[in-house]
């Protein structure tokens, strides 16, 4: 069986996650602290980055988590992720880049950086300028967000895609750090809670980080 080595709060972590159970791959969970450099996990990553995917008895080690989803796309013929023509497949991968480079960088990686690496690992206040700033980014993206949603039923087109995967997965963890206001963003907000309401994605929504508490908010699919 596939084990997935992840932290909860990585958004890349996140989306191999929900992949794996849109398309009901078997896999078991492995939990690591990236920043302890383990050396189990270096081993497998010496990079030292989740996610990473491991099939002992084949001797399969999957590295990055749009080589891992382009890895299941390739070889699981059943619910197609990245689907339809040249074009659609190349809106795909467009959002899915945009969600994990621009959104990671302006919104999610500064929330991690102040509300849980400076909290768990280097014990340091967070900075209150960095956070606003986050915020502030946070609330530009849910706008394109608003958007795309305004012309297309999904967020690359008529059907569910790796696009909503990734944008979820990062959302989800800025919203579990309290850095989105969803007020203002209907389309947003509405799409959001159908991602919410799916199987593969209410586990995600159950864990709890240790000393981090999520919003009130953050694991109903009505908010």
């Amino acid at each position: 069986m596939w084990q997935l080595y992840q932290f909860p709060l990585c958004p890349f972590s996140r989306k191999v996650r929900l992949a794996l159970a849109e398309k009901a791959i078997p896999h078991e969970l492995v939990r690591v602290s990236p920043w302890l450099q383990e050396d189990e996990f270096m081993d497998l990553n010496p990079a030292g980055q989740t996610p990473v995917l491991v099939e002992s008895e084949k001797g399969t080690v999957l590295i990055d988590s749009g080589a891992i989803c382009e890895y299941f796309e390739e070889t699981i013929d059943r619910t197609p992720l990245i689907p339809g023509t040249a074009i659609n497949r190349a809106e795909i991968r467009r959002l899915v880049t945009w969600f994990d480079e621009k959104l990671y960088r302006d919104v999610v990686g500064p929330l991690m950086e102040e509300r849980m690496t400076k909290r768990l690992v280097s014990r340091d206040p967070p900075d209150t300028g960095v956070l606003r700033r986050a915020m502030t980014s946070a609330n530009a993206h849910l706008d394109y967000v608003d958007y795309l949603l305004d012309h297309r039923r999904w967020l690359a087109g008529p059907v569910l895609t790796m696009a909503d995967l990734a944008a979820a997965a990062h959302l989800s963890v800025a919203d579990y750090l309290g850095g989105i206001d969803w007020r203002g963003h209907k389309q947003t907000v509405d799409w959001y809670a159908v991602m919410k309401s799916r199987p593969s994605f209410r586990p995600l929504l159950a864990e709890r980080m240790e000393v981090i508490m999520p919003p009130a908010h953050y694991d109903k699919p009505d908010f």
